[in-house]
């Protein structure tokens, strides 16, 4: 009994932890209005090969891994966009997390707009890279 009520202890302590470092999130509708106003560009940080599935229409693609990286797809977004909010995105929104955090600490305006599973379920247009 008390094994149990430790692990339940733990899981609420971790959900708490990871909804404070991921930082402000969005919903993927309010991340359409943003990006159809102007004021925002949507990224998906998942890696290459989970791009094949489709990628929300007006997403570029920056992985985390270039992020940590050489940068080789980020020089040009953040170039592009500076004064502009970063809305990101991945599979399940850990990594989207991640990323909105790393972007955050160097001054720019992020936020994470969870996984792709989102953006499809709210039925929002999706392309193929």
């Amino acid at each position: 009994m008390k094994t149990l009520l430790l692990l339940l202890v733990l899981v609420v302590v971790l959900f708490v932890v990871k909804r404070v470092m991921a930082g402000p999130s969005i919903s993927p509708a309010e991340a359409e209005a943003r990006v159809k106003a102007g004021t925002a560009v949507l990224i998906d940080v998942r890696e290459p090969d989970e791009w094949s599935g489709g990628v929300a229409e007006p997403a570029r693609l920056c992985s985390l891994s270039d992020l940590r990286g050489d940068r080789a797809q980020w020089k040009t977004v953040l170039e592009e966009n500076k004064g502009k909010e970063l809305i990101v995105y991945c599979a399940s929104g850990a990594r989207s997390g991640i990323v909105a955090g790393m972007l955050r600490k160097e001054g720019f305006e992020a936020v994470n707009a969870g996984g792709f599973g989102g953006w499809r379920s709210a039925g929002l247009p999706v392309r193929m890279p």
